[in-house]
């Protein structure tokens, strides 16, 4: 498994040379996100659609 700084240096790598640093940071994290959401769905911490549905009907009354 990469390290952090090896994850965040590939990520940067990646961007185009005229990225500005807001879109860099974007792009870092977004890949945080993903990366704990993936860590969440693994360990079981989920929503279901239909729970996930019930809120949000339940804000539209």
């Amino acid at each position: 498994m990469a390290s952090v700084k090896e994850t965040m240096s590939e990520i940067i790598a990646r961007q185009p040379d005229d990225s500005s640093f807001e879109e860099i940071m974007r792009e870092l994290a977004f890949a945080r996100m993903v990366e704990r959401g993936l860590s969440d769905a693994d360990s079981g911490r989920v929503v279901s659609n239909e729970e996930v549905k019930r809120k949000i009907e339940s804000w539209q009354k």
